[in-house]
């Protein structure tokens, strides 16, 4: 089978189409033809080298977590799914042994993982993480769930939102923050969101943010995100300064929660205003299973409609990730038609 490989850690260029042995299901396990799979700022992290999870010594190596196809083939003791099944997989790999996995919430596992190889033609996982693609919900679609929006509702949830609450998305047009923007929107929250590019924030607001700020200097945002008010709860996928213009910003007694350091891996903060104003910083990584299907069922009720910027064929997955390196898209990248 063909696989879209990282051969080189060197950014988009470091993309091969390789051919791979189609893989065999174990016990438990199932092999999914992959007819989506929507790539992340996860991904190329490793690509461009800046990860610890991968290194020169696992090339070839295949990334893509946002899986949905096809089973076309199950393992010794699979009852949870069987060939010809349409699926899109939970990413999530945990233990299942220690205090998280057993009381929950299982993304809190102590050895929490992600699985990795959706970017080729078929796909060899866990059965039990695989979740029923309800009929009317296409599978690129379906893709552009696992990530970035499984992320975003957690942090809504661990956010304690309400109808009417007023949500700060500071880099509204990425991945998670567009995920925010349109979940926020479905939830009945008001949002106001940042971005560098005018054209963007026209998209944004399209898909349901309530106010947008154009720019990038945390100073000149905390005037402008200020004049529209104090909100009640932030969503960080940036991290560096941003959690300082997001604390300063809040409520008394406001949330922000933390998902990612795409504008650095660390952070000021002033210590008075935090304890002060009781104000909560919270750490979030990814979601559960069950938010995912949650999230399925939303999108086949018709509330949510994820937004999908582009799709590639499997032979250009590295035009992919250059497109998401140079920021050119609000919403999300999916790689299609993996099995061509």
């Amino acid at each position: 089978m063909r696989a879209a490989a990282f051969t080189e850690l060197t950014g988009p260029d470091g993309v091969s189409i390789v051919e791979q042995p189609t893989p065999d299901p174990g016990p438990g396990e199932a092999v999914v033809d992959v007819e989506a799979c929507s790539i992340n700022r996860h991904d190329l992290w490793i690509l461009e080298g800046d990860s610890a999870m991968v290194d020169a010594d696992d090339l070839p190596f295949v990334s893509g977590l946002d899986v949905a196809g096809t089973v076309s083939e199950v393992g010794a003791g699979v009852a949870e799914v069987e060939p010809g099944d349409r699926v899109l997989l939970c990413p999530n790999q945990t233990c299942g042994r220690c205090r998280f996995c057993r009381e929950g919430p299982e993304n809190r596992c102590e050895s929490f993982s992600l699985y990795h190889g959706g970017l080729a033609a078929s796909a060899r996982v866990a059965a039990d993480r695989l979740i029923p693609i309800p009929e009317g919900v296409d599978a690129t679609t379906a893709a552009t769930l696992p990530t970035a929006y499984l992320t975003a509702y957690h942090m809504l949830r661990q956010a304690s939102v309400e109808p009417g609450d007023l949500l700060f998305v500071p880099g509204a047009t990425g991945g998670v923050g567009v995920a925010s923007v349109q979940l926020a929107d479905v939830l009945g929250v008001r949002t106001v969101g940042t971005s560098s590019s005018a054209a963007k924030l026209d998209r944004v607001a399209e898909l349901g943010a309530d106010h947008t700020v154009l720019g990038i200097d945390p100073d000149d945002l905390r005037e402008s995100v200020g004049a529209v008010g104090d909100p009640d709860a932030v969503v960080n996928h940036l991290g560096g300064p941003y959690t300082e213009l997001g604390l300063d910003l809040l409520r008394r007694g406001g949330r922000m929660v933390v998902c990612g350091r795409t504008a650095g891996g660390r952070s000021e903060i002033d210590v008075p205003d935090l304890f002060l104003g009781h104000k909560q910083v919270i750490g979030s990584t990814m979601g559960t299973q069950a938010d995912l299907e949650r999230l399925v069922d939303l999108v086949a009720a018709g509330d949510l409609d994820p937004a999908v910027d582009r799709t590639y064929p499997l032979s250009e997955t590295g035009a992919a990730f250059a497109a998401m390196q140079d920021r050119e898209t609000v919403g999300k990248i999916v790689v299609t038609n993996a099995r061509e």
